[in-house]
């Protein structure tokens, strides 16, 4: 993990765990996080850019290894709340891509830790207060585009949830649809910001895309929230 903390005179005590995507293989890691990272301290949140491993260990499926880091590195933020000017009650995920997947799975999969305890910190919660899902992959299954993944299991306790991504993303944008559908039929408190264009992979860098304003709609939904004060 690498804490990236705002100004004291901005911090807000909000802090955010950033997994960069890169399908399970790599890290876009200043695209998808040193530069989100950068926004997030814009606004008076503190950023934690969490290096999951990659790529995909032998013998296990894709998210194993990185759902451990996601899990331990909340644990972690909490335990140094104190040192890091953090509200414990307002640590959140936030993913791109492969990484929306995992944000997503730390947020359904958070009442079994998946490794053996480490030390005192994983005896805290790693349930994200919020989760944040920017162009997310892996959230439906490849065949059964309206089927949400089985690892995912929403129920009413899983955080609320911001998703966004564009119509024309080579990660079905089916995913985002489906998901938002069980997060409402489960009643957790969810938001969706579909677009025409702008594609994947697009981070936080300007186009001419509406999307480009994904930032600032987050912004707004942790402030309606009651999350970001």
């Amino acid at each position: 993990m690498t804490i990236y903390s705002p100004p004291a005179e901005k911090n807000s005590g909000v802090a955010v765990v950033v997994c960069p995507g890169g399908g399970y293989h790599i890290l876009a890691y200043d695209l998808e996080g040193t530069e989100v990272c950068d926004w997030l301290n814009s606004i008076g949140i503190s950023g934690v850019l969490l290096k999951y491993r990659v790529p995909i260990r032998p013998n296990q499926k894709g998210y194993e290894a990185p759902l451990q880091d996601a899990q331990r590195a909340l644990s972690l933020v909490r335990s140094q709340a104190a040192k890091w000017h953090i509200d414990t009650n307002r640590i959140g995920i936030l993913g791109l891509s492969a990484g929306g997947h995992l944000a997503a799975l730390a947020g359904c999969q958070f009442d079994q830790r998946t490794y053996e305890t480490v030390d005192a910190a994983d005896a805290l919660d790693c349930r994200p207060d919020f989760i944040v899902l920017v162009y997310p992959g892996y959230l439906t299954l490849k065949e059964q585009r309206d089927k949400v993944s089985p690892e995912l299991t929403i129920t009413s306790n899983t955080p609320p949830t911001f998703l966004v991504q564009t119509e024309d993303d080579p990660v079905h944008v089916e995913g985002s649809l489906y998901y938002y559908l069980a997060l409402k039929n489960a009643r957790v408190p969810a938001e969706l910001h579909l677009f025409p264009k702008g594609g994947h992979g697009y981070g936080l860098r300007p186009s001419s895309n509406p999307v480009s304003n994904w930032p600032k709609l987050v912004e707004q939904w942790l402030r309606s929230g009651g999350i970001l004060r």
